[in-house]
C-alpha cells in the first residue's frame, strides 16, 4: 500500500520522483505529494487525488525547487486521518528541520503525540506519520545516525521511512520496519522505493533493505546500518527483469497486457523446471535428501488470490497421492491457530510480492517451529525470499494491474510442478501420471492462445451480463478454486456483488437466492463429475437464473443447459483452472470495462497488503 519514491544526484529531482510515483500508483492511494531540497529550504506540494494533478502543481513551484537535486514523494491511502491535503505526505516538522513520507502503521502514535504535547510541540495532522516526524526533529542535534537510531528504537508498529534533513541537502535517510524498502546507486545518484520497478530505468543491482534496517543515500553511494546504529555490508541482488515489462505499450490498461502475456508465463515455467515429460527442480529448489520421506503434512499457505492456487495445488496434490495430509491455509488465520509444525511437516508459502505481512508472519511462526518450508514469490530479494531458505521464483515478472492474473497462473503452473516434484522425491509419483500432466502442460500455452483469439466472443458475453444484480460462480472438486478466482476478479474491478460456491452447497441455502437477475456461472468440463454439476445448473433454471456455462469443446449438450456457453479447449482433468482461467479474467476486465470502472486501479485495494 501507499508509494515511495526518493532521489538524491545531479539531475532535476521532481522529474525522476513524479516519474516513479505513477509506476507505482497501482498501489493504491487517494493523495500525492512531493517534497524538493530548495535554496531557501525544502519546499513541499501536496494534493488531494491523482499524480498527473501533482504534476501540474509542482510545475507551478518557484524555479528554484524545479531545479532541486533532491526530494523524495508519496502517494497516500489513508490510514489515521481522512482524505485531506494537510494529511497528505510528506510531513514536515514544527521547526521544519525534517521532513517525512512513510508506509505503515506506528502503533505508538498516541502516546509518542501525548509526550511531545507536553513539551509544547504543536501538531497539524490526524496521522500517525507525525509523531514520527516531530520525534525525530525533537531527537535530531546535527547527528543524523543518533537521531535516525533513537526513532527507530521509539517506534512501535510496521513502518518504511523516508527523511530530508533541512542542513542535509545531499542526502536521504531511509528506515525499514515491516514494510518494503528498495534502494539503489547509479551514473552519481542514489534512489529508494516502495517498488523496485520504479527503480529499473536506472540500474537493475538493486539494495533491498531488510528487517529493522536503516540507509544513509548520497549521490556517491549508499550506507547501510542496524537499528542499533552500527554500521553493516550489504551487496546488491540484480533483479532480471526488464523496465519495458512494467511498460503498459499500446494496451488501454496493463491488466489487459498482462493477461495476454499468460501464454508466455507458462511456456517459460515449464520450460524452466522439465525436461522432455518429466519435472527436473533439484538445481532450483535443493531440498535435502530425503526430506519427502520423511514429511507427511503439507501446507500451502497464502492470502487472496495467491490463496486459490494453493487450493489447485492442494487438489493435485490429492489427486494424485492419498497419503500426505495436505491442507491449503489463509496466511492471517494461520498464525493464530495451534498449526502442526515440525520436522515431519512441510510449509509451502505463497506471496506475488514477497512483502504480504499476514504471509510474512504465517511463515515466521513455521520457521520457529521447525516446520521445513518454501516460498514462490514474484521478486528475487523481496523479504519472503530473504527469509526462507528455498525459494521458487515465478516467471511472470512484474505485474502492475492491482488485479492478479498472470501471477496466478505463474503460481500455479509452479505450484503444480512443485507437486509432481515433492511426490516424485517421495516415491508416489507414478512415470505414467507425469508424463500424462506434464504433456498436459506443454499444450496450454496453445490453449490459453486459442482463448485470447477469441475475446470478441467474450466480450459480447461480459457485455450483455454486466447489468446483472450479481453473479454466482459454482463448479465441483478442481472447479473449486476457479470459482473463488472469477468471483474474485469481478469483486475487485467491476464492484458486484459476486458469490463462488461447490455446485453441491446451491441447495444448502443459497438458491434462495436466485431470480432472473442473478446469474449463475457454472464450470462443466467433460469429466466424471459433468452430470452432477449440469443437475445443480438445472435446479439453478428451475429458479429462472440466467445460466453461463464454462465447458469442453466438442461438447455439444452443454448448449442445452445454459444461456449461453463458453468453450475452452479440452485437457488432462487436473488442469482445468489453467485452461479456463484466462477466459474467466476476460470476462470480468470487460465486464468493468463495460461499467466503466477503473480497472488497473480499482477502489480500496492495493497491489501489496504490506499491514495486517
Amino acid at each position: 500500500m501507499c508509494g515511495i519514491m526518493g532521489y538524491v544526484g545531479g539531475d532535476r529531482a521532481s522529474g525522476i520522483i513524479l516519474n516513479g510515483l505513477t509506476k507505482q500508483e497501482y498501489r493504491g492511494y487517494d493523495s500525492a505529494g512531493i517534497a524538493l531540497c530548495c535554496k531557501e529550504g525544502i519546499k513541499s506540494a501536496k494534493i488531494v487525488g491523482r499524480v498527473s494533478g501533482l504534476v501540474k502543481l509542482v510545475e507551478n513551484m518557484p524555479q528554484e525547487c524545479l531545479e532541486a537535486r533532491s526530494g523524495i514523494g508519496h502517494t497516500r491511502w489513508a490510514t489515521h486521518g481522512g482524505v485531506t491535503v494537510t494529511n497528505a505526505h510528506p510531513h514536515e516538522s514544527a521547526d521544519k528541520m525534517v521532513t517525512l513520507v512513510h508506509n505503515g502503521i506506528i502503533e505508538n502514535s498516541k502516546e509518542i503525540k501525548a509526550d511531545l504535547k507536553a513539551k509544547g510541540i504543536d501538531f497539524t495532522t490526524e496521522t500517525d506519520t507525525e509523531a514520527a516526524c516531530q520525534l525525530l526533529a525533537y531527537l535530531y542535534d546535527g547527528d543524523a545516525l543518533a537521531a535516525m537510531t533513537g526513532l527507530v528504537r521509539s517506534l512501535t508498529g510496521a513502518f518504511a521511512l523516508v527523511i530530508m534533513f533541512r542542513d542535509r541537502p545531499d542526502e536521504i535517510w531511509c528506515a525499514r520496519k515491516g514494510s518494503p524498502l528498495v534502494t539503489a546507486n547509479s551514473g552519481g545518484a542514489s534512489y529508494c522505493a516502495s517498488d523496485p520497478t520504479a527503480l529499473l530505468e536506472f540500474t537493475h543491482d538493486l539494495f533491498f533493505l531488510d528487517e529493522e534496517e536503516m540507509a544513509e543515500l548520497k549521490p556517491e553511494g549508499c550506507r547501510f546500518f542496524g537499528f542499533d546504529g552500527a554500521r553493516k555490508e550489504k551487496e546488491s541482488i540484480f533483479l532480471n527483469w526488464d523496465s519495458i515489462m512494467a511498460d503498459k505499450g499500446h494496451y488501454e490498461h496493463f491488466m489487459r497486457k498482462e493477461i495476454e502475456e499468460q501464454p508466455d508465463v507458462l511456456r517459460l515455467t515449464i520450460d524452466t523446471h522439465t525436461v522432455l515429460t518429466s519435472v527436473s527442480m533439484e538445481r532450483t529448489l535443493d531440498l535435502p535428501d530425503g526430506l519427502m520421506r520423511r514429511v507427511g503434512h503439507v501446507q500451502f499457505v497464502a492470502c487472496g488470490t495467491s490463496h486459490y492456487a494453493t487450493l489447485v495445488a492442494q487438489n493435485i496434490m490429492e489427486s494424485l497421492d492419498d497419503e500426505v495430509d495436505v491442507r491449503a491455509e489463509v496466511a492471517s488465520e494461520y498464525r493464530y491457530r495451534n498449526v502442526r509444525g515440525g520436522d515431519d511437516t512441510l510449509a509451502v508459502f505463497v506471496s506475488q510480492s514477497g512483502e504480504t505481512a499476514d504471509t510474512l508472519a504465517a511463515a515466521r511462526l513455521a520457521r520457529s517451529k521447525g516446520t521445513h518450508c518454501i516460498a514462490i514469490t514474484n521478486v528475487r530479494g523481496s523479504t519472503i525470499d530473504r527469509e526462507v531458505k528455498h525459494t521458487l521464483l515465478s516467471m511472470a515478472g512484474p505485474e502492475i494491474g492491482v488485479a492478479a492474473t498472470k501471477t496466478f497462473t505463474g503460481q500455479i503452473s509452479l505450484l503444480a510442478l512443485l507437486v509432481m516434484q515433492l511426490l516424485k522425491d517421495r516415491g508416489s509419483l507414478s512415470a505414467s501420471d507425469e508424463a500424462r500432466i506434464i504433456g498436459g502442460m506443454r499444450m496450454l500455452p496453445a490453449h490459453v492462445h486459442s482463448i485470447l483469439e477469441r475475446e470478441g466472443e467474450i466480450r459480447s458475453l461480459a457485455e450483455k451480463y454486466s447489468a446483472s444484480k450479481g453473479f454466482f460462480f459454482i463448479g465441483r472438486r478442481e472447479c473449486v478454486p476457479l470459482t473463488m478466482e472469477a468471483a474474485l476478479k469481478l469483486k475487485e474491478i467491476a464492484y458486484l456483488p459476486s458469490e463462488a460456491y461447490a455446485a453441491g452447497e446451491m441447495k444448502h441455502g443459497p438458491i434462495a437466492m436466485l431470480d432472473e437477475n442473478l446469474t449463475v456461472f457454472a464450470f462443466v468440463p467433460d469429466n466424471d463429475l459433468r452430470e452432477k454439476t449440469l443437475s445443480n445448473v438445472e435446479e439453478c433454471r428451475a429458479r429462472n437464473a440466467p445460466i453461463i456455462l464454462l465447458a469442453t469443446e466438442g461438447d455439444s449438450k452443454a448448449k442445452d443447459h445454459a444461456n449461453d456457453v463458453l468453450y475452452i479447449p479440452r485437457t488432462e482433468r487436473e488442469l482445468f483452472p489453467f485452461a479456463g482461467v484466462a477466459a474467466l479474467q476476460l470476462f470480468a476486465y470487460h465486464v468493468a470495462r463495460t461499467l466503466k470502472r477503473d480497472i488497473d486501479m480499482p477502489r480500496n485495494l492495493a497491489k501489496s497488503v504490506t499491514v495486517e
